[in-house]
This record gives structure tokens, C-alpha cells and sequence, in this order.
């Protein structure tokens, strides 16, 4: 695919976290130079900018979260710290030339597509006009946080944040401090804070299945191995790849490693954790897998320590200065912390997004999210979506994902070149048979048995997680299927303007 050869088309990324890095870098590969990544902030990595709480750390092994195509070999541990994974963001940036495509302080609002004109007319919040011929969401699903609806929050003196914005300008020593939420992230800052807060009150609503994270340090002597031999590098990546994708049939409800993993993650809390009273609160009534399972070496440990409390009242309201519990204790803290996770089932909000016959995105997602590999969209021509629904994994890492979700793009506009094409878009029918398919691969899944959980819509639609495993994903995505897709010539396009998508005659 030749940038020189081809048409020239405006390609509007919107994100640059790893999926707006990933695509972009492999756009300048095949020699497409054409495309601006819209960032709001002032600076890239998306989630791994933003979440900066002490202990921030990925829960994907390191040398399994980079590039397949940009093995980072120098990993200081197991499991890579969020600042380590920023400057490894920054890097493939600088390296891939990636910068000058970069546009930071602009947030998208809007995006309409035009039938006449065959593009997008995309809107910023500081009202400019932009137009592309392609439009790409690289948003993900963890880019919005959550803050839950509590009655007093607007009148509570004390400090309150969220974690995913965390306030490094308040000093926690010496404070009493209530943490709402008890998974991921909560985890991981705990630990960091428990030491110098003179309290910690941990308001739990349900408990989480957990595994140790056995992390360790790399020694001098195995980065340099590694970096003198990148096919080791890349052996001990495939490894990590594969110990982790044989957990898929814990999902798929296979009772037999379930049974062994629950067991194994019962013995480790049981076997942490002192109080018989405390380890009774922290069994979950889920089957592991349902929710997130949750790694972390410090964290049990941690709740053995005299100035933290695990509360499972439920929080009633806040008033002045204290949280108070649904069984009438009110309990004193100088700071609250929200670890109450991420808006992750509403995929592009807050933007507004119109297809064609200016139907809205939202509307076409009324009963839940849905998209044709969590990529396309019937109806939203030129409209891929990178990280979409029902492309998260609760078993291995999301970077495999995004590498495959960029090679299928590139194929898309491949197709595209080949037919002439300036409009591809998804025939409806095959995105109804492929999200019928997958909704009902989910319901043999043990999510489907959980109650709520952040995979999910209030409704029950699992709208978040791939029904199978990643190797069949990677399958599903080497190519793009041309006969799902309806490929249009620019005369074709606007004598059919107007009608409904499936009148437009193919290319």
C-alpha cells in the first residue's frame, strides 16, 4: 500500500493511547502520511496518562504489553509501572515519527457524516470545523471515570477525588481516609497509602476474586540477554501469551479449571489475611471470572495492618466531614477517594455521532453497544472504532487486540484502494448475524452468571468483552471480508444520496 500510488484521504484519529499509537505508526508504514491524531489533553497515552495513583501498574505481564513489532527489552519488572508504560508510549512516538501528527488540546464533540460530500464534518468543543474522509475512534473504554451518585458528596468538607485524577497535591499523611471501591485500581494505591494515612477505611460493596501478581524485578544481566537476543525476548513474549490463553476455558464456565483457580485464589487470601471474620467478607458470591479478576502481591497483606478497615455496610450518605453507613455508624475522614472504575459501557460519549440520514450513534446503540468485529458500524461509513465493543479480554492483553483491529483496518482501506471505493460501509445484515452470534457465545460465558459488573449494561447486555479467544479474534481480523461490506464509488455515492444505505449500489 503506497502513499504515492493511492488517493490521498484525510484519516481524523481520535485518541492517542496505544490503539491511536498503533494505528498511526502503521499507517506511516505502508506509506500513508494523511492522518492527524486528535488528543484532548496536552499530552499522549491515554489511560496511562491519566491514572498516576501511587502504585499504577498494568495487570498484563510487561513484555506482553508493548508492540509485537517494537519489543521493549528492558523492562525494570514483571509487571510494568504506569510510568515506565508512558515513557515506552513516548518513545514508539518519537521513534515512529508519530508527533507531527499529533494535534493536543482538541476535543472532539461531534462528527456528522456528509453523504454528498463522501466525508466526515467533524466539530471540536472549541467549535472549529474539520472534515475527513475517515474517521477513527481510538477512545477505548476506560477513558471516562465513574463517580457514583451519593447524596452529600456536594457538601462534604473534606477532600474528595477520583483516582483516575488523582490530587498529588494533597498529603494523606497523618489523614483518615475513606477509599469507596475495593477492586483494581484501590488495590494498587492502598497499599502505597495505608502506610502513612493514620486510617484507612476500605467501603467495600462486594468482594473480588484475587490472585497473587508474583512480581520481581529484572536483574541488569536478563535486560541485557534479552536485548542481545530479541528472538528470547520474543520466546518469553509468546510464552506469556500462551500461559495466559489457556485460562480462556475458565470463562467458558469449565468447571474443572475454575474449580482449580477459585481454590488456588481462596488459599491465597485464607492464607494472607489473619482475621477469620475479615476472610469471611472477602469471598465473593460470584464464580471467579465474572468480574475482573484482580492481581495484586500486596494488597491482602495490607488489610492485616491496625489502621485499616474493610466496611461493607453500604454508604448511605456523606455529611460534613464523615461517610455514613447504611447501619447509622458515621465515620470521620479528612479525604475521600473514589475507586469506583470508569463509564466503560458508554463506547464514544460524550461525542455525538451521526451516520446516515443523521441517525445518531447513541440511538443506533439504544439497547447497547454493538459493532462488526467491535470495529464497524452499519450505516456509519468510513466509521472504524479501535478497543469497541466487545473487544476486551479478561484473560490476556489488550495490545494483541489492538494490533489485530489495526491490521484490519489497513486491509479495509486496502479494499477500498482496489474497487476504486470511497465509501465502505457495513452491510446491516452482517452486523445483526455476527452480534447474534457473539450475544449468544456470551451467555455460555460466566459472566453471563454474574450479576453487575463493569462488562455490562444495567439491561444485562454483555456490551464490553469477545465472546472467544484471541486466536480466534486474530483469525476473524487478518482479513477483511469484502462480501460484509458495501464498497461505493464517489458517482454512485451521490446518485444514491439521500436513500437509505442499502439502495447505494456497490463499487
Amino acid at each position: 500500500m503506497s502513499g504515492q500510488s493511492q488517493p490521498v484521504r484525510r484519516i481524523a484519529i481520535i485518541g492517542s493511547g496505544f490503539s491511536g499509537l498503533c494505528l498511526g505508526i502503521q499507517l506511516k508504514k505502508a506509506g500513508i502520511s494523511s492522518f492527524t491524531i486528535f488528543e484532548k489533553s496536552d499530552r499522549l497515552g491515554g489511560t496511562w496518562r491519566d491514572n498516576t495513583y501511587p502504585g499504577a501498574a498494568c495487570d498484563v505481564p510487561s513484555f506482553s504489553y508493548c508492540f509485537s513489532f517494537e519489543q521493549k527489552t528492558d523492562w525494570s519488572r514483571k509487571w510494568s509501572p504506569q510510568s515506565e508504560i508512558l515513557d515506552y508510549m513516548e518513545h514508539c512516538a518519537r521513534k515512529y515519527e508519530i508527533l507531527p501528527h499529533l494535534r493536543f488540546g482538541t476535543e472532539i464533540a461531534s462528527a456528522r457524516w456528509d453523504e454528498d460530500a463522501m466525508l466526515w464534518h467533524i466539530r471540536t468543543t472549541q467549535g472549529e470545523e474539520l472534515e475527513a474522509e475517515i474517521l477513527v475512534s481510538g477512545v477505548g473504554q476506560l477513558n471516562r471515570p465513574h463517580t457514583p451518585k451519593i447524596q452529600g458528596i456536594e457538601t462534604y468538607r473534606g477532600v474528595a477525588f477520583h483516582s483516575a485524577r488523582w490530587r498529588h497535591d494533597v498529603d494523606l499523611t497523618g489523614k483518615s481516609v475513606g477509599v469507596i471501591g475495593n477492586a483494581a485500581s484501590a488495590i494498587q494505591f492502598i497499599p502505597q497509602i495505608a502506610p502513612k494515612a493514620a486510617k484507612v477505611f476500605v467501603f467495600q460493596r462486594s468482594a473480588n476474586w484475587m490472585v497473587p501478581r508474583n512480581d520481581l524485578a529484572y536483574s541488569e544481566q536478563q535486560r541485557r540477554r534479552y536485548a542481545r537476543h530479541p528472538w528470547l525476548a520474543k520466546l518469553y513474549r509468546w510464552k506469556i501469551w500462551l500461559q495466559h490463553e489457556i485460562n480462556w476455558p475458565v470463562f467458558r464456565r469449565n468447571t474443572f479449571l475454575a474449580g482449580r483457580m477459585q481454590q488456588a485464589a481462596e488459599n491465597y487470601m485464607r492464607s494472607t489475611v489473619k482475621d477469620p471474620e475479615l476472610q469471611a467478607v472477602l469471598i465473593p458470591d460470584y464464580p471467579i471470572g465474572g468480574k475482573r479478576i484482580l492481581i495484586s502481591d500486596d494488597y491482602f497483606p495490607t488489610l492485616n495492618r491496625e489502621n485499616v478497615e474493610v466496611v461493607i455496610s453500604g454508604i448511605d450518605h456523606l455529611s460534613e466531614g464523615a461517610v455514613n453507613t447504611k447501619d447509622g455508624r458515621a465515620i470521620p475522614v479528612d479525604a475521600v477517594i473514589l475507586a469506583t472504575g470508569f463509564e466503560s459501557t458508554a463506547f464514544l460519549a460524550p461525542m455525538s455521532i451521526r451516520g446516515r440520514n443523521g441517525r445518531l450513534l447513541r440511538d443506533e446503540w439504544k439497547g447497547g453497544a454493538r459493532a462488526y468485529l467491535g470495529i464497524s458500524v452499519a450505516g456509519f461509513p468510513n466509521l472504524f472504532l479501535m478497543y469497541g465493543p466487545n473487544t476486551n479480554l479478561g484473560h490476556n492483553s489488550i495490545i494483541f487486540m489492538i494490533e489485530c483491529q489495526t491490521n484490519y483496518i489497513l486491509d479495509c482501506l486496502r479494499k477500498m484502494d482496489e474497487r476504486g471505493a470511497s465509501v465502505i460501509d457495513l452491510k446491516r445484515e452482517s452486523m445483526d448475524e455476527f452480534d447474534a452470534r457473539v450475544q449468544h457465545e456470551l451467555q455460555t460465558t460466566v459472566w453471563a452468571s454474574t450479576g453487575k459488573s463493569w462488562y455490562k449494561t444495567s439491561d444485562g447486555r454483555i456490551t464490553n468483552n469477545w465472546s472467544g479467544s484471541t486466536i480466534r479474534y486474530w483469525w476473524n481480523t487478518r482479513h477483511a471480508n469484502p462480501g460484509t461490506y458495501r464498497f461505493e464509488a464517489r458517482e454512485a455515492s451521490r446518485s444514491a444520496a439521500g436513500s437509505d444505505s442499502s439502495a447505494h449500489r456497490a463499487a
